[in-house]
């Protein structure tokens, strides 16, 4: 299927989910991920803000800040991402997107710093593909990580497909949750 078109049939069937279809998956995600080794393992921890139906991560965020770990999440920029730490709810502000986000004066890091990301997608497939929303932000910043162990995608279990159309540009990611398993997917020779 082209993605454009998947994109469109997973962005529909997303919205169409209930508050509490989103909630207890969202929960179930959240559980998967905290009690993961990428987690349990990691200082510093790169999450987003959760828009229009994404799986929410606030838990996360609570639980990481809590913990002593670094929270970072991503700006958007004319020159693409910027990934900067909050240390509260009060560093966040509206973003170009409409999308909550680190103020300025918030420390930015490095990617190659950062210990593990979470991150959002339309569709993922058993490879490690990820079909975002078509800007390239996540491909662009996180390239040359791929394959480090430090990648992990989010998504509801009806958004993991058996394969998406990949260019070279795409960043595979290392692992996939949903709210009913954890895949580590195949590699692509």
């Amino acid at each position: 299927m082209p993605k454009h078109a998947l994109r469109a049939q997973m962005l529909a069937k997303r919205r169409s989910l209930s508050v509490d279809e989103q909630s207890i998956a969202g929960g179930l995600i959240q559980k998967r991920f905290l009690a993961s080794s990428e987690y349990a393992n990691a200082c510093s921890v790169a999450l987003y803000v959760a828009t229009h139906a994404e799986i929410p991560v606030a838990g996360i965020i609570a639980e990481a800040l809590l913990s002593g770990r670094a929270v970072i999440l991503p700006t958007v920029t004319s020159n693409g991402l910027v990934f900067r730490e909050i240390l509260s709810q009060a560093d966040l502000c509206q973003g170009r997107f409409r999308i909550p986000e680190p103020r300025v004066i918030c420390k930015s890091w490095s990617p190659a710093d950062i210990d593990v990301f979470v991150i959002p997608g339309v569709a993922f497939d058993h490879y490690g593909r990820r079909l975002g929303y078509g800007m390239g932000y996540y491909d662009k910043a996180l390239k040359m990580l791929e394959g480090m162990g430090r990648l992990v995608g989010f998504c509801y279990d009806f958004q993991l497909v058996d394969s998406i159309d990949h260019e070279p540009h795409d960043v595979l990611m290392d692992r996939v949750i949903t709210e009913q398993r954890v895949l580590t997917p195949v590699l692509i020779k």
